[in-house]
């Protein structure tokens, strides 16, 4: 039985749009999107201190502007910035390219191991492999709430826009890293570390890469089946573009979480006390909320929306 006091968490992923030299129709520069994105992300986070923000396209540039306005003009060194990251840019493994960042409060997680796979052949390096347009890469990190002692694995992605093998290829590596904390042969749940996954898939629900990694088999189920329709929150559509593309709005954008099995896996005894089963559960789910991502002012602060999950550590 698992007895301790839930540690509630709220994820949020966001592709931010990186800033670009040239705009679409209808996109703003980032110095304008840039205050409209830093605002989501404090309004997001400020009554929930172990928030973690997944996102993706992000050059290094934009990061340290995020992470700036986060920690309200303080230095990265300083200590009195709270918000920290990790990730690495993908096209060199150091600040190249885009970054899958994964950001949190210092204060509230005790990082305890990092690392990057890149979706390739060659996970090891920057590559690129199959049909893949770019260089895609999964940030991991593996963090240790400082004052309950839980632990969580996060990972944040961001699958290829045009290659549909590589999409597949990729998911089945990240499954494969998610079965290294929580694999079916972990039979007991003191051997599972749960995880969640965030990023933009580029792969809608009925395509390759979601039928994979939601599929009923997998390790890890996406968060939004978790929670009633009666009970999300806005929008059903992640990725809206500037309002000129000839694009359909899409859902493309998820959370998933895992084990699978280990979400509010428990049954009610006849005395009406919660007892484990088999597998006790990791997590427990709250709420699912995709965000509007343009105002009265007509400006989108991206081409995707964010995606928000409200969970916590049982």
């Amino acid at each position: 039985m698992r007895w301790s006091t839930p540690v509630a968490i709220r994820i949020l992923s966001h592709n931010i749009r990186y800033a670009t030299e040239y705009p679409f129709r209808g996109e703003e520069r980032w110095v304008i999107r840039r205050p409209k994105i830093t605002n989501e992300l404090r309004f997001s986070a400020r009554h929930n201190a172990e928030t973690f923000i997944c996102l993706q396209e992000v050059l290094y540039d934009q990061l340290i502007e995020i992470l700036g306005d986060l920690n309200l003009g303080a230095d990265q060194a300083s200590p009195l910035a709270d918000w920290t990251y990790i990730g690495v840019g993908r096209e060199d493994g150091q600040s190249g390219g885009e970054y899958s960042p994964i950001l949190y409060r210092r204060s509230i997680w005790k990082l305890k191991d990092l690392r990057t796979i890149w979706l390739s052949k060659t996970p090891d390096r920057p590559s690129k492999s199959w049909d893949a347009a770019s260089t895609r890469i999964l940030t991991i990190g593996v963090f240790q709430h400082i004052t309950s002692k839980k632990s969580v694995v996060a990972m944040n992605t961001h699958l290829d826009d045009q290659g549909a093998e590589s999409r597949y290829e990729g998911a089945k590596i990240i499954l494969d890293e998610i079965k290294k904390y929580c694999s079916d042969t972990m039979n007991k749940a003191e051997q599972q570390t749960p995880v969640f996954l965030a990023g933009d898939f580029n792969s809608e629900p009925n395509q390759e890469a979601y039928q994979l990694l939601n599929r009923d088999d997998s390790l890890v189920k996406d968060l939004c089946d978790l929670v009633a329709e009666k009970d999300r929150y806005g929008h059903c559509d992640t990725f809206t573009g500037f309002g000129f593309e000839k694009e359909p709005k899409k859902r493309i954008d998820f959370l998933f979480l895992g084990p699978r099995q280990a979400v509010e896996e428990v049954e009610v005894s006849t005395t009406g006390n919660e007892m484990s089963t088999q597998t006790a559960a990791l997590w427990g789910v709250e709420g699912y909320s995709i965000l509007e991502s343009r105002f009265d002012d007509g400006i989108y602060n991206s081409d995707h929306r964010a995606v928000v999950g409200d969970v916590y550590l049982k």
